[in-house]
């Protein structure tokens, strides 16, 4: 325990960040303890000694795991331990594998594992934001071959003001909530969500990360120096330099042509550049081509790249002969699936997005039991990326972190343009099925999930849409090209990925991965406002196909009512052991959901057409109605006394009907005029403000007989019927 290290960061408002290590997970190649107030993440770090054969990329695996014991909690499930890897675990890991990844040098590629556990948490504090920090200094104080280290910041704005790694409870209240990822000289990743916010404003919320991140980056980096750190040997890509030579002097010239041709399918696009490969390959024989395919392969690529990037720089022209900020061909369908309850299919070039919409009950609502968040989501995107839709022949093999990924970006997009929650009872599931995919498929599911929402007659704020942008930078002349709606080729290829989503007023989501060391902010300052410009331009595209939310639900659509009942009505509506409501929802066929909010009772009917929800919701009101005096009921005789009869009006709300009120004839006892559970009309022509107890009468709906005169008589007394007092009694609790 004598080799125990500690570097203490210090944040603006007082808060410290400690990094430990020497003291948990020593046979891991790196590990660090990170600490803020109760909150404290085991980052650690394992990478193989040596790289596996015919390994060409960088195997790189990031995880995040929360400790349900880091709060005191049990899992749920059958097994009551932790399982699979939640949606908002995957995020946290793609958010840290996204800023990571580029550290390490191109030549290195043996298996590296990230993993980041919460270990003890605490309720108000975000450690997402933490993660990051946490495994930079894990590979830092490891022999691990990274070139720099990094840290990640949440950024939100309150009341006008930027704060470091907000609280939960300050974030339900800011209006920007991203988080930043960067070295201590560049920005690498920017993900988030914004409530209609300008790019000025955006761009100044990344600048205030960076200024923490900094700090951030220094302390690791003292660290290493303290700690006396020296990175591994490896051995890198073998070179063989006359092959490369030869590859670029001979295929080069080539691959501009073909680029140059501006073939607008990428399958024959991606044909004709195979071709000069193989047919580069053509000259050697069957064992020297076995030899020598591999490096060719990776020489190829690299002509490939330079040939792209050399084209859009020096003559402005993309793979598919487009502008720089020039839009591929876009066409809008709304209502395109007839049975949906919403739907839309969004078209931009060789990228395709069914998407539909479908409307349930608080019962369909996502259940989230997470370590630090519990409750339920009434609003949920899926994603879903098949291979088809790329051309691969390959099986699904279950949800891609991919796809998670790509379906909070859109959900973020869209969440906030919904209306509040109170005004809209459904439980809303948007699904996105990309069909065809060619570049920023996430940004065609915020353009057809927006059109399929108001499709579906959900009346949200304003039309989202969004697009990806992209760049080409040639870091020694400084020449750099900003493309709009980029193609797969020219992501991969490129130096920038920058989705951004947004209405007419302003940003809702971004995400953004930058590739290249050096970006200056002028050319994010450009690269925002030409993905304003597209923006609208892609918005107004999608009005001429629906301008607005339809005015109410399809038909076939299933409804929902819902109405606020006095609190101590909820239980007499549910029955006993919830006879009643259950009685309701089998004889109207309708789901009827019953919450205590707020000290009131609420209640959703849900039905699947309007006859159904209408008499579902007479015989709640019914159940939960006050007796109003003058109003007529039918009501059912539940006993005979001898002073008259207790009547139920409503469920659960008994009157006395006194023997005086029963006829205009004088009657000594009720023997063959009422008998318990006869249905009689009675009128309410009374009740006790202080009790409650009803007055019933049943001869003032009779005719009056001719001649008829009302004698004066002495009030009435129950003290006359003294013989009854305990059946009396008994009454008097029902009718109360």
């Amino acid at each position: 325990m004598s080799d125990i290290y500690s570097k203490t960061i210090q944040l603006a408002d007082g808060r410290e960040i400690v990094l430990e290590t020497g003291r948990l997970a020593r046979q891991a190649d790196g590990s660090v303890l990170l600490k803020m107030g109760r909150t404290m993440l085991l980052a650690t770090v394992v990478s193989a000694k040596e790289a596996k054969e015919d390994v060409d990329f960088m195997p790189l695996s990031v995880d995040y795991k929360e400790k349900f014991a880091s709060l005191g909690r049990i899992p749920g499930g059958f097994m009551k331990r932790e399982t699979r890897p939640s949606d908002y675990e995957v995020l946290i890991a793609r958010l840290v594998d996204r800023v990571l990844r580029p550290l390490f040098p191109e030549d290195y590629h043996a298996e590296t594992f990230v993993n980041i556990n919460l270990i003890s948490a605490d309720k108000d504090t975000m450690p997402d934001a933490l993660a990051g920090l946490a495994a930079s200094a894990a590979l830092a104080v490891s022999d691990v071959p990274i070139q720099e280290v990094i840290s990640e910041v949440r950024v939100g704005r309150l009341n006008g003001e930027f704060i470091i790694n907000p609280t939960f409870s300050q974030v339900e209240q800011c209006d920007i909530d991203i988080i930043v990822g960067a070295t201590k000289d560049n920005i690498m990743m920017v993900e988030g969500e914004m409530k209609e916010v300008s790019e000025k404003d955006m761009l100044e919320a990344i600048k205030f990360a960076h200024e923490e991140i900094k700090k951030h980056c220094i302390a690791q980096e003292e660290m290493m120096r303290e700690l006396g750190i020296v990175k591994r040997e490896y051995e890198g890509d073998k070179e063989d330099e006359k092959l490369k030579e030869k590859v670029w002097k001979e295929t080069y010239d080539k691959v501009y042509a073909v680029a140059k041709q501006a073939i607008p399918d990428k399958h024959k696009r991606a044909e004709a550049f195979d071709k000069i490969r193989d047919e580069f390959l053509e000259q050697y024989g069957e064992e020297e081509r076995a030899e020598v395919e591999k490096l060719v392969k990776r020489y190829f690529h690299d002509v490939h790249k330079e040939a792209v990037r050399r084209l859009i720089l020096d003559e402005g022209i993309r793979l598919d002969g487009r502008k720089l900020d020039e839009i591929r061909p876009i066409t809008c369908e709304a209502d395109f699936l007839p049975a949906a309850h919403g739907s839309a299919l969004f078209t931009r070039g060789e990228t395709q997005s069914l998407t539909t919409v479908t409307l349930g009950t608080k019962l369909d609502e996502k259940v989230i039991d997470e370590v630090l968040v519990q409750g339920t989501e009434k609003f949920v995107l899926h994603y879903n990326f098949p291979p088809f839709s790329t051309g691969d022949a390959r099986p699904i093999r279950g949800i891609s972190r991919r796809e998670i990924g790509h379906g909070n970006l859109a959900h973020r997009a869209l969440k906030n343009m919904l209306p509040p929650e109170e005004e809209i009872p459904y439980a809303i599931r948007v699904v996105s099925d990309i069909l065809e995919s060619n570049g920023s498929s996430s940004m065609a599911t915020v353009c057809a999930g927006t059109m399929a929402l108001m499709d579906a007659g959900i009346q949200i704020k304003r039309p989202v849409s969004g697009i990806a942008m992209g760049l080409i930078i040639d870091k020694e002349s400084g020449k750099y090209a900003v493309l709009s709606d980029i193609l797969g080729d020219e992501d991969h290829l490129g130096d920038m990925d920058f989705k951004v989503a947004g209405t007419t007023e302003g940003i809702t989501a971004t995400q953004m991965d930058i590739k290249v060391d050096g970006l200056s902010y002028e050319i994010l300052e450009q690269a925002l406002e030409q993905a304003r410009r597209g923006r609208l331009y892609i918005l107004d595209i999608m009005k001429e196909a629906i301008a607005e939310p339809r005015p109410d639900l399809k038909p076939h659509a299933p409804r929902i009512v819902q109405l606020t009942i006095p609190k101590e009505m909820i239980g007499p509506l549910i029955g006993p052991g919830g006879k009643i409501v259950q009685e309701i929802q089998r004889e109207t066929n309708t789901t009827i959901v019953i919450e205590e909010i707020s000290e009131v009772g609420v209640v959703d009917i849900y039905g699947e057409n309007k006859e159904a929800i209408d008499a579902a919701l007479e015989r709640v009101n019914e159940i939960v109605a006050l007796p109003e005096v003058g109003k007529t009921y039918k009501g059912i005789v539940k006993s005979i006394v001898p002073f008259g009869a207790f009547v139920e009006i409503m469920p659960g709300k008994e009157g006395l009907l006194h023997i005086s009120e029963v006829a205009w004839k004088r009657l000594e006892n009720l023997d063959g005029v009422l008998k318990e559970g006869d249905e009689i009309e009675v009128k309410l022509i009374g009740q006790d403000e202080k009790n409650g107890k009803m007055k019933l009468s049943r001869k003032v709906l009779l005719p009056k007989p001719e001649g008829y005169e009302e004698r004066q008589r002495r009030p009435h007394s129950h003290s006359q019927h003294g013989s009854h007092r305990p059946h009396r009694s008994d009454h008097h609790k029902r009718h109360k």
